[in-house]
Parts: structure tokens; sequence; C-alpha cells
């Protein structure tokens, strides 16, 4: 690992100020910004690294006048073991509870999880070797490559690095909205496959908050994900659904750049009582557009199923 300046911030204000200068990066868990540094992954190592830890008043879960209110600095082990969210934002809870390893969620927060960068073992590859697209380079590695956890729904940008989080696809399926230092973004507008972010955040622009507005009466949600192993991997495929009286919401992750918005398998749900027929149909209707790479046509049925078990779950 290479010299960097640390500095912690007393303030989001201070923060803001010191991240706006070049070459800067935040650490808060540390679970994902620490192995890009020891691996020297970036192709701009860091000058500065500023910690959020030390900004007082970004850990909390409350609610709120209807409204789940989660601090970006919470730990991932806390939403998990939430009981408000556990009883009415199920799906969250289940997807921190299957982030990763209790150690890793005892540190991870939230805002972290969901602003983590690709794993693509070229993007991850110590010493900055592959110059990929995601690295302002001109191709995709994976492409002509090894792409067997990469994408089913075709490149972004010309990448076609799936994203990794686990709380993504849960914040989308209960239409979370995410507050920053500068504005208010609805979950599903969060993620772009861009330099080398996963999100459309600005450069000094900071997560402080999450929101959640209470699911109407009868609205159940869950969380269901598949890896090789139940703990450590990161997902193959995850899948998030939330259902009410009149509403459908379904959002897969693991097989696109971006978390993927099933609306055409929530226009078959919405409103019907789900069956197992109905549900499987969801289940077709969520990977009819797949494209799925020479590695990954495998996924396809695994997306599939997790759509059907998720719906009959609840």
């Amino acid at each position: 690992m290479k010299n960097f300046n640390h500095i912690n911030a007393k303030s989001l204000e201070e923060a803001i100020a010191i991240l706006s200068e070049k070459n800067t990066v935040l650490i808060a868990g540390g679970t994902d910004i620490i192995p890009l540094l020891k691996d020297t992954v970036l192709p701009e190592y860091p000058e500065t690294v500023i910690n959020l830890k030390t900004v007082p008043g970004l850990e909390f879960i409350k609610e709120i006048k209807g409204n789940l209110c989660i601090g970006a600095n919470t730990r991932l082990t806390e939403i998990a073991g939430n009981r408000t969210i556990k009883e009415k934002y199920t799906a969250l809870a289940e997807a921190a509870s299957k982030a990763a390893t209790p150690h890793i969620r005892q540190m991870g927060t939230i805002a972290g999880n969901i602003c983590q960068l690709t794993r693509c073992w070229y993007f991850r590859k110590p010493q900055n070797r592959f110059q990929c697209v995601r690295k302002n380079g001109n191709k995709c590695f994976a492409a002509a490559g090894d792409s067997r956890y990469h994408s089913i729904f075709g490149a972004v940008n010309g990448c076609l690095a799936v994203n990794p989080g686990d709380l993504a696809p849960a914040l989308i399926a209960l239409n979370a909205e995410i507050i920053t230092t500068k504005r208010i973004i609805n979950a599903i507008d969060l993620w772009e496959t861009g330099y080398p972010s996963n999100t459309v955040l600005a450069k000094n622009e900071i997560i402080t908050e999450i929101q959640i507005t209470e699911p109407s009466s009868g609205t159940k949600s869950t969380f269901i994900k598949f890896a090789v192993r139940k703990s450590v991997d990161f997902a193959i495929v995850n899948c998030a659904v939330s259902v009410g009286k009149d509403s459908a919401r379904i959002c897969l992750n693991g097989v696109a750049p971006n978390p993927y918005r099933a609306e055409k398998a929530e226009t078959v749900i919405a409103g019907k009582k789900v069956t197992a027929e109905l549900a499987e149909k969801a289940g077709d209707i969520a990977v009819a557009d797949a494209k799925p790479l020479k590695d990954t046509a495998y996924k396809v049925q695994i997306a599939k199923i997790l759509v059907k078990r998720a719906l009959l779950s609840l």
C-alpha cells in the first residue's frame, strides 16, 4: 500500500471541501476501499482518504412521519437486526443479513454497500493490469475473456461487469430514496456504470441518509440470494420483491451492470393473487429480454427461478 493522507472529517462541510480536491476518496467501514488501495486497483492512486466515521449524526435508524430513515454510516449488522426493518421492510433486513460475512457486516455501512465498485476480476486485477472501459480504456476484457459471472442483459457504456450489491435490489423493490448533500435520488436512478464509479454521484457529493416510505397495509417483501457459498460470496444472482394489494416491484442484481428492475414481470403480478403458475410466468417474463454471454447462459435459469421462489415465499 502506498502512502496517503488520512483526514478525520469533523463535518460534512469539511469532507466535501476536501473531496473537491484531486485524487481524494471516502472511507467509512473500509471493506471495499482498503482492498482497492492494497492491490493498487485504481488508475490514479488517492492522495487523500477522508474518514466519514468521525462525522457525527450519520449512524441511525428511526421512523419519522411514516418514513424509515437510515443514516449513511449505519452498519449492515444493525440493519439486519432491527425489529422495525425486519417487520415492515423485510427485504432490506434479509439483504443486509446475507451480505458478506458477520465480520464485514459489523464494519460495512449501508452507503458503502450501495456505492461499492464492481467485482469484475479484470477491473480488480492488482497493479491496474487491465485498462478496461471502466478505467477509461477502450475495451471490456470480459467480452472475449472469462465472463462466467458477468451480465445476461448486455453492456452499459461498454462494460459487461455486474453490480455486486445485495442491498441495491432491496432498496429498489422498496422504492427507497437516497438523500445526498446535493439532492434526493430515487433508488432505481442511483446506479450508473461509469469511470470508475458505480453511481451517479458527483465527485463532491456524499450520501447522508436512505429513506423508505412505510409500505401500505398488507404489503410484503423478501430478498433471496444464490451464491456458491452461503457466506463470504457475492451473489451470482439475487432478487428482491415487494408485493402489495395493487402493486408489485421486482428487482434482480448480479445480472447486469446496474440493478435490473423487471417491470414487465411486475405487471403480471400486480393486483393478482400469486399462484405457482403466475409466479413461474413472472419469472419467465423477467428474463425474456436476456442476451447472455457465452459463459452466462446458466444465470438466466437461476434468475428465473429466484423470481418465482421469492414471489411464492410471500
